[in-house]
This record gives C-alpha cells, sequence and structure tokens, in this order.
C-alpha cells in the first residue's frame, strides 16, 4: 500500500464515519478503529525496515547494542502511545487519551535515563578535573 491507498482508505473511513455516526455510533467508531489498525499494520512494515537500518547504523559505528535497542524501545513506545491516545480521543475519551499519552513519556524517560547517565560520564571525562 502507498501512500495514496492509506489516504484514500482514511479519506473514506472519515466519510463513512460521517455518514454512519449519527445512526450508530458504536458501528462509526468500529469503522474508525479497523481503519487505524490497518493503516498502523501497513505502516509496522516500513517501520520494521527503518529499525534494520538504525541496527545496522549502528553495529557499523560501534555504538552498543544496549543502547540501540534502547532508542528503538523508545520510537516503538511513541508510535504505541500515539496510536492508542489517536483511538481513545478517537471514542471521545480525552481524558483516557491524555493519560495514554502521559505514561508513553514516563516509559520513554525510564528507558532514556541510561543513556543520559552515559552521556554526562562521557562528557565528565573529556572535561578537566578540577
Amino acid at each position: 500500500m502507498d501512500i495514496l491507498q492509506i489516504v484514500l482508505l482514511g479519506v473514506i473511513a472519515s466519510i463513512l464515519y460521517i455518514i454512519v455516526k449519527d445512526m450508530n455510533s458504536s458501528l462509526a467508531f468500529l469503522i474508525i478503529l479497523v481503519t487505524g489498525i490497518i493503516i498502523f499494520l501497513v505502516v509496522v512494515q516500513h517501520i520494521a525496515t527503518i529499525f534494520k537500518l538504525i541496527e545496522t547504523l549502528g553495529k557499523k559505528a560501534n555504538i552498543e547494542g544496549m543502547y540501540v535497542e534502547t532508542i528503538l524501545k523508545i520510537i516503538g513506545i511513541a508510535y504505541i502511545a500515539e496510536l492508542g491516545a489517536g483511538i481513545t480521543k478517537d471514542a471521545g475519551l480525552g481524558s483516557v487519551s491524555s493519560k495514554i499519552e502521559l505514561v508513553g513519556k514516563i516509559f520513554i524517560l525510564v528507558l532514556a535515563v541510561p543513556i543520559i547517565t552515559a552521556l554526562i560520564e562521557a562528557i565528565l571525562t573529556f572535561l578537566p578535573a578540577a
């Protein structure tokens, strides 16, 4: 599926949602949910390619595997949290959506702490001792 097909799917789903939402709000939400899942599954294939590229670049640059793996996890958390927040927002649950976004940010911060620590330690080794 290329971008044109994905956009067309989104536009058709949006039109169906607008038509169906007054008659059956559950079905309208289901249309949006299924459309979001289809789009996500299509994009996951492309994301996997990007992950492989990042891993390859990390190996070429002799970056420790833990750091590359952590970065990939952070990217995954960001995308999953965004998808979940978007779906709950579409369902009219803005407060749940904001909680999902907050939890995603907290998980990203937790994963980033070792990288930040290593970065600070590397910077300190370059500074002259006082």
